[in-house]
């Protein structure tokens, strides 16, 4: 048998200087791929009419609007962590017939078009939808054209960004500790509420700031359930689109504001979520 003699210094050095060096092939399409998602908000940037900004973002068409994508976009929020983390544990956790077609299910809202997301909530929940003229009889609750359904519009595109996260960061956690809990005496409520939700919280996280910022700029769904009812369901991204048919610079405005809300959070809490992911 042919002994093989370990790498001489020299030519561990070659090698370390060969691992080391720098991938200059992807350079061109690295940097090309950088260009391509930073033109557009350059291009923003540079037609910013930016001597009538302040009265712009006084006006009261656009406070409403960003207090409304503020206020619907954390409802909704609010709603897919209190309805996803245990829909995450159930798809991470339970085995039961049919998980792979209920995983498959909560990632269809992420690649079909949002706009018949919104058709599906209007034919589900609308006064003569199947759950929606129940409603209507009986309480006498209308969702669509109503804040409500902008929350709702939101929720059914977001939802699974947050379901998809806890779900990885379940799968991730070392089960361990929920074992040794559990011989402890602590029942399932004790066990998940002081063990796995502790060790899943960054994905936790991760998944409620992009819920958020999926929900901000929920667009298709929300004007085919909600509509565009300024004051009432026109939220940010579709006072942008009335504005680009009417004043392209307060289009521009109110572009720059949703941009620079999505930019603040997603920043301030870069260190958590990406950690998460």
């Amino acid at each position: 048998m042919t002994r093989v003699s370990p790498p001489s210094e020299a030519a561990g050095g070659r090698l370390r200087v060969r691992a080391g060096r720098f991938p200059w092939l992807l350079v061109v399409p690295a940097l090309g791929g950088l260009a391509f998602l930073v033109l557009p908000f350059a291009g923003l940037l540079a037609r910013a009419p930016w001597a009538t900004l302040g009265t712009r973002l006084l006006m009261p068409e656009v406070r409403g609007a960003l207090w409304l994508s503020l206020t619907t976009a954390t409802a909704a929020t609010a709603v897919a962590v209190l309805l996803g983390v245990p829909l995450a544990w159930l798809l991470a956790r339970a085995d039961f017939p049919g998980r792979r077609l209920a995983r498959a299910l909560v990632t269809v809202p992420l690649v079909i078009p949002p706009v018949v997301g919104g058709v599906a909530l209007l034919l589900a929940l609308g006064r003569r939808g199947l759950v929606g003229r129940h409603l209507d009889a009986w309480f006498g609750l209308t969702l669509p054209f109503s804040p409500a359904a902008v929350v709702l519009a939101q929720v059914f595109v977001a939802m699974p960004f947050l379901v998809i996260s806890v779900e990885g960061a379940l799968r991730g956690a070392d089960r361990r500790y929920e074992e040794a809990a559990a011989t402890l005496g602590a029942s399932r409520a004790v066990v998940f509420r002081r063990v796995t939700l502790p060790m899943v919280g960054p994905g936790v996280l991760a998944g409620a700031v992009l819920a958020w910022a999926r929900a901000l700029g929920e667009f298709g769904a929300t004007i085919t359930f909600a509509g565009n009812f300024p004051g009432r369901t026109q939220t940010m991204p579709l006072a942008i689109y009335l504005a680009m048919q009417e004043s392209p610079e307060s289009a521009i405005v109110l572009s720059l504001v949703l941009l620079g809300v999505s930019l603040v959070i997603l920043v301030a809490l870069r260190d958590r979520w990406t950690g998460a992911l």
